[in-house]
């Protein structure tokens, strides 16, 4: 009986056992994270700063500790400094949703930078990558991170690229890094920020959400948010949405203005005027008229239509048959469409050849294709030739993200996505966050006064957002005046 026993137990035992390495087979433990490390110098502002790079991977891990995701990075920490209170680390992605973080790293705070003579076509390599005397490690350790999906960041073992895709998801996987990191590198204590661009200031938000929403464990001590996109019923035109043809409209006329299509004399020649009365416009005539609708009396409209024009460009005929309401698409195509061009959306400054001369909407954004392979060539020659970063895989710039999962819960209990209620929350919890919100005039993908409606919204404390402007569109840093100014704004955002 006993044998009989031993016997049984054996044999189960050897069954375990060869399920345990099936499993194994099936699941293997991915290798070793790869790192490469390297050091390096810059002239940042005037300061010679000498760094190390850890350019590499880190894994997220499950509750069971099992890998889930491999998040790429570069962390530039400099020298000599011994008490981590004393040096601040700040971390730094870009938007997309679904874009690695190579245009802030190459184009803004990095040690080098893309040097392009014209950003309105890159043409073909080679490129000229030069020393970035913009950078701000003068003032602050830097940790560029690749979200899931992105650059060499993936998921691993069974878990899906796709279940990193979501507001919440995106949050959850980057707080999980952050901690990592901070663990890693006991810098626990070091005063910290977040820098996003575009969708990554959405991020933002969220990761406010994640970091201080709960436990508070992970207090920031400042943010800038570059274009700005927080809650996108201001600059979303869905059927309904009037209030989305207001925050665009200022937008509109600074695209205008650049452009030579109003009368910039009635202005003085001065932006700041001309834009400040375009805001008073919309907030106080604009709005109201789209808000009455077809109740809009004749004399009253046509009074509204003729200031539209005047502030836009626009004829007074297009604006009668567009009832006032003009998409992003349609003024891209129609500001110009007696020159035969569009004006970009990342960056209205831009225009684009039309062939077809009665198109309602543009080709493309003539302000991207004119950057995209310059970036791209520059990133992946830096990692491989100055940072040894040794990864045949391919490179995910932009664009490989798909089926993003906008639902963020009982956030706002609306159809519209807004996390701009996280970032008040996380002021009014934590009195020594800083905000810096960063708009270029000429940018129409996230609208210079959609983001000030945003931020006019109770719930914030306005003694610490600060506003500043530049004339320039979505990536401010391709216009060198607004790099200078852009990055000065960010280092006193560290360094006060």
């Amino acid at each position: 009986m006993i044998r009989s026993m031993i016997a049984t137990l054996g044999v189960a035992l050897m069954a375990t056992s060869v399920q345990a390495q099936d499993a194994s087979a099936a699941n293997p433990e991915p290798p070793e994270p790869r790192v490469y490390e390297s050091r390096g110098e810059v002239n940042a502002n005037g300061t010679r700063v000498r760094y190390s790079v850890t350019a590499g991977e880190t894994y997220l891990r499950d509750e069971d500790g099992n890998p889930t995701a491999s998040i790429f990075s570069t962390a530039y920490i400099a020298d000599g400094t011994s008490d981590p209170r004393e040096r601040p680390v700040a971390f730094v992605f870009n938007g997309g949703p679904g874009s690695a973080s190579l245009w802030l790293h190459m184009g803004m705070f990095g040690p080098q930078r893309v040097a392009l003579p014209n950003a309105a076509d890159d043409g073909a390599a080679p490129y000229d990558i030069v020393e970035n005397t913009h950078s701000i490690l003068d003032v602050a350790d830097l940790v560029f991170v690749d979200p899931v999906g992105t650059g060499w960041s993936r998921a691993l073992g069974e878990t899906e690229d796709s279940e990193f895709w979501g507001v919440n998801e995106d949050a959850e996987s980057l707080a999980q890094f952050i901690r990592i990191w901070l663990t890693e590198n006991q810098r626990w204590n070091s005063p910290k920020y977040l820098l996003g661009e575009s969708y990554g200031t959405l991020r933002i938000g969220s990761l406010l959400n994640q970091l201080e929403g709960r436990f508070n464990d992970v207090a920031i001590n400042g943010v800038a948010l570059i274009s700005t996109v927080l809650d996108f019923r201001y600059d979303d035109t869905s059927p309904g949405n009037d209030i989305g043809y207001v925050g665009l409209m200022p937008g509109f006329a600074a695209t205008a203005w650049y452009h030579g299509q109003v009368d910039r004399s009635a202005w003085n020649n001065d932006i700041e005027a001309f834009l400040a009365e375009a805001r008073t416009f919309a907030i106080e005539e604009y709005m109201p008229a789209l808000m009455h609708g077809v109740s809009l009396p004749a004399d009253r409209e046509a009074r509204v239509i003729g200031e539209l024009s005047r502030f836009t460009g626009l004829s007074e005929d297009f604006l009668e048959r567009a009832n006032m309401r003009v998409t992003l698409r349609r003024f891209q195509r129609e500001l110009m469409r007696d020159e035969g061009v569009s004006v970009g959306r990342l960056d209205a400054r831009f225009t684009g050849v039309e062939v077809d001369g009665v198109g309602e909407n543009p080709e493309t954004d003539p302000s991207f294709y004119g950057i995209d392979g310059s970036y791209t060539a520059a990133m992946l020659d830096y990692f491989t030739r100055e940072l040894g970063v040794d990864m045949t895989e391919f490179y995910s710039v932009i664009g490989g993200v798909r089926d993003w999962n906008w639902d963020v819960g009982r956030s706002g209990n609306n159809n519209y996505i807004n996390v701009a209620p996280w970032i008040a929350r996380a002021m009014r919890q934590n009195d020594d966050l800083e905000v810096l919100v960063a708009q270029g005039y000429y940018d129409l993908a996230t609208p210079f006064f959609a983001a000030e409606l945003m931020f006019n919204q109770p719930g914030f404390d306005q003694d610490r957002v600060q506003f500043r402007y530049y004339e320039a569109g979505h990536m401010m840093y391709l216009h060198g005046p607004s790099l200078e100014a852009s990055t000065q704004d960010v280092r006193a955002l560290i360094a006060d």
